[in-house]
Order: structure tokens, then sequence, then C-alpha cells
């Protein structure tokens, strides 16, 4: 009797872990906490639904301070994020990439009609609004402007990528660097510079979860398109569906946080060995003459 009570404890704490387990995915700060919640809170309901598993929100309140968790590796289990930051943590943290929206990132640098004139080199006296480093709007700002000493005013107090479009509108800034998915949504500024573009802001799970879990996440996403409960966190999130993504995808684009602050250096090389000293000549005896 014994034995069958603590076989089904040991059944029973196993479908817990195998069948309930709860994931946290980091999101990166393009909202207020209580407004990422709200937003992404569909997605979690879906994900539940789903895949039979709970999902929480992992947020922060800046850039800094998400930067500063990848650099520490802090726990987390799936991590939607930029091509970047997508691209470090699999390099260096062993993340495993599952799905990344359609449409390709792009930023636009806007501003009011009449501030198109001289272009990029016609803000020199104003103020550009981002988020903050290492936000990916404001490494692209450094590539329009890669001269510290010779660049406007970057103002990097956004909480949102919409606060940049207010405060142009408010004449509080001359530009704005926003996401495409932003932009488009006002058509009565222009753009004055273009990104390049770079594959769609990515879902990566963390090497620890299980692959049946990833597989079930990874269907889930590529099926949010067929369900028309969740065309609203689409539109939020920018994109019309989300694809298959590999590491290949984003492979590279690490790079753009070499001036970031904190950017670990690659592992050095080990030192060659110096070659082994030839062995001495001896000098051949020649036998005494007899």
């Amino acid at each position: 009797m014994l034995r069958r009570t603590l076989l089904a404890l040991g059944l029973s704490a196993f479908s817990l872990s195998a069948f309930g387990a709860t994931y946290t995915i980091a999101v990166e700060p393009n909202y207020p906490a209580n407004q990422a919640k709200e937003i992404y809170e569909p997605l979690l309901k879906y994900l539940k639904t789903s895949t039979g598993h709970t999902y929480t929100l992992k947020t922060v309140n800046n850039y800094h301070g998400y930067w500063r968790d990848i650099l520490g590796n802090a726990p987390t289990d799936f991590s939607f994020e930029e091509a970047h930051f997508a691209d470090f943590r699999i390099k260096r943290q062993g993340f495993v990439p599952l799905v990344r929206v359609a449409e390709p990132t792009q930023f636009a640098l806007l501003v009011s009609p009449e501030d198109t004139g001289r272009g990029t080199q016609g803000l020199m006296s104003g103020a550009i609004v981002s988020m903050p480093s290492p936000s990916l709007g404001y490494l692209f700002l450094g590539e329009i402007y890669p001269n510290p000493i010779a660049q406007p005013e970057i103002m990097s107090s956004a909480q949102t990528w919409k606060d940049g479009v207010d405060m142009v509108f408010a004449q509080e800034a001359k530009a704005a660097m926003v996401p495409m998915y932003i932009a488009s949504q006002y058509p009565n500024l222009e753009s004055v510079s273009l990104s390049r573009s770079l594959p769609g802001r990515s879902m990566n799970a963390s090497g620890k979860v299980p692959a049946d879990v990833r597989k079930a996440v990874t269907n889930a996403m590529l099926k949010l398109k067929d369900d028309p409960g969740m065309i609203d966190i689409l539109t939020e999130l920018g994109t019309q569906s989300f694809v298959v993504s590999s590491a290949a995808d984003v492979a590279g684009n690490e790079r753009l946080l070499r001036r970031v602050f904190g950017y670990p250096k690659a592992a050095a090389k080990p030192a060659a060995k110096p070659a082994a000293a030839p062995a001495a000549q001896t000098a051949p005896v020649t036998p005494p003459k007899k």
C-alpha cells in the first residue's frame, strides 16, 4: 500500500512538472511595465491555452536594466527581442531561435514636413528623440551620426517609441527615431533617413527549456494569425504573422553592441607554444690514427 502511494505521488509530481510548468518571457522595455503587462497579457493567455503551460512576463524599467540582465545572463526561459540581442543570446548563452515576425525591422527618422529641407544635416541644431541605448533605434542613430562631437542632441527620455512622435508634434524635438511599424501610423510626418533592414523581432528559448515545450510554443506562435482573437496583439506587435527563425537569420548582428558599455570581448586565444629548439648537433669524432 505504501509503495503504491509513493508511486502515485511520484507520478503526480512528474505530471505537474511536465504538464503544468511556469515559464518567463523577457521582452524589451518598449513600454512602461504596467502597459507592457496589458499589451502582452492576451498573448500569455493564448500560449497557456495552446501549450498547457503558464507564462509570465519579465520586464525592466529601461534599456540599461535590460542590457545589464543580458550581460549577467539573468534567468529567463524565453525572450522576444530585436536581432542584435537575439544574436548575442544565441551565440553566447545557448538560446535557441524559434520564430520571428514576418516583416523586417527598419527604423525611420521622422520630422515635420517643414524640417525635411536639409535632410539629416538640417537636424544638427535640434534634438532627436529615441529610446535609450542599446535599443536598436539608438544604435542606428549612431550609424547616421558616427562622429559623437558632430551630431544633434539625442534625447533618450522616451518610454515608448510613440513618445518620440508626440514630442515632435509638441515641438519639443525636431525628429524621432522610430520603427517602421510605428512610422507607418503617422503619414503626416516625413522620413529624412531610413536605416538598413534587419530580420524582425524574434522569440527565442533558453537551452534549458525542454524541446517539446519549445516546439509547442513555436507551433502556437505560427498559428497566431489564424486566431481572430489575436489580431489586436499582432497589430500591437507591428506584424501580420510569425515565421520560423534560425540562428543564420540574425548571425552577425550582435556586432551592433560592440560600442555599448560592458560589451564582453571575445575570449583570448591561447598563446601559441614556442617551437621546440632543435637538438644540438654533435660534431663527428674522428678516431685517432694508429
